[in-house]
């Protein structure tokens, strides 16, 4: 584990996440902040043993009281009115530091007096908020109304907490005014860390096959995967399709023979699967979106709907296509169409990929806690125990 890159002491950081049961993007963001501050404690609403990279568990882990509630390990989603109480409940003692990860409500963490709170906002909490239709989408009954109650009680409690950050810190522009239209909060923009050392093009004198086109992304609703199986089949274009979630048997039903899924894969299969594809499609609207860097990397172009965090990635015509028109199949299927008749220099995508390193990242998120951190000399002094 590298040494602490900045003159802030790792006992003097308390770390909070919402929940660590998986190894996804908001986690691997955290294992790149936790470089910074070797032993720092991490706070959490629970935590799946086993779960996590061995730099994670190497940190010693706190949970709140959810941790012994019943069925917490698989139903954690179903207790979400508890989630502000639960991560109020967690004593931080009195670290002069408070580093927050947060997508839902670890940015709530009520930090000790006296301390410097910064919020890493992955994004305001898409179900409370402009996503409770997809996640939510029967309106009707009793359960829905009691739902709308919960969720009307959290965006109150949302707004409120936000005023226990002294900066945030968001992954993306499109974040950054989400923070703004429902905290009114500015915040810095610093994109998240991606493997750009492992997802690289193929060695020199291997020629890609650029036969398929790929989706990398969870089978959700909002990711709109059902528009690029339709567009794909009008181009008569194979697609590959990378990930799990609850749409997967809706798609698997109406998609045709030349639509393939294959689940979960490992990393390096991912990376053979981004080097070989004609394009990576991303019809839905992303906070930020780590597959179109990914995709990059490994000197591959992205057609992504013009909308949210894929706009702090991909330059229209330089690093893939960009189109109009959300849930519009044509466009979609014109868009991948303009992309294959470009010819993408696999060296220039590569070299914008790399400015998401995450060296490039730990750098820059080092810069901020030198320039933000307040002159107290608790905050750098590094007197308390974890």
């Amino acid at each position: 584990m590298s040494e602490p890159a900045a003159p802030w002491a790792p006992r003097s950081t308390a770390l909070v996440h919402d929940w660590l049961n998986g190894m996804r993007g908001g986690e691997k963001v955290l294992e790149a902040i936790a470089e910074l501050f070797p032993g720092a404690p991490i706070f959490t609403l629970l935590h799946r043993p086993g779960s996590l990279s061995p730099e994670l568990a190497a940190h010693p882990i706190h949970p709140s009281f959810l941790q012994r509630a019943p069925g917490i390990q698989r139903w954690y989603r179903h207790y979400l009115p508890l989630f502000p109480a639960a991560i109020e409940s967690l004593d931080l003692g009195a670290y002069p530091l408070v580093i927050s990860s947060s997508h839902c409500v670890a940015k709530g963490v009520i930090p000790p007096p006296g301390s410097f709170h910064l919020c890493y906002c992955h994004t305001p909490m898409r179900y409370a908020w402009d996503q409770e239709a997809v996640y939510f989408p029967r309106r009707k009954g009793l359960v829905a109304r009691l739902r709308g109650l919960a969720l009307s009680s959290l965006r109150s409690w949302d707004v409120a907490s936000a005023s226990r950050v002294d900066l945030f810190v968001a992954n993306s522009r499109f974040v950054a005014e989400r923070i703004r239209r429902y905290y009114r909060r500015d915040a810095l923009v610093l994109a998240p860390p991606v493997a750009t050392e492992f997802y690289t093009p193929l060695e020199e004198g291997r020629e890609p096959s650029r036969s398929y086109a790929l989706v990398v992304a969870a089978l959700a609703p909002y990711k709109r995967v059902d528009e690029a199986i339709a567009a794909c089949v009008r181009l008569g274009l194979p697609l590959t399709i990378v990930g799990t979630g609850p749409e997967e048997a809706r798609l698997r039903s109406g998609a045709g023979p030349s639509v393939r899924f294959l689940g979960r894969v490992p990393d390096a299969e991912l990376r053979e699967l981004y080097r070989h594809a004609a394009c990576l499609l991303q019809p839905g609207v992303e906070d930020f979106g780590i597959a179109p860097v990914e995709a990059l990397a490994c000197g591959t172009p992205v057609v992504a709907l013009g909308r949210g965090g894929v706009l702090d990635i991909v330059a229209d015509g330089r690093h893939g296509v960009l189109y109009p028109g959300e849930g519009s199949v044509p466009a979609l299927a014109a868009a991948i169409d303009k992309g294959r008749q470009i010819r993408f220099n696999a060296n220039d995508l590569r070299a914008h990929a790399e400015s998401f390193s995450k060296m490039s990242f730990l750098e820059r998120f080092g810069r901020i806690l030198e320039q933000h951190l307040p002159a107290a000399e608790g905050a750098r002094a590094g007197r308390v125990s974890p």
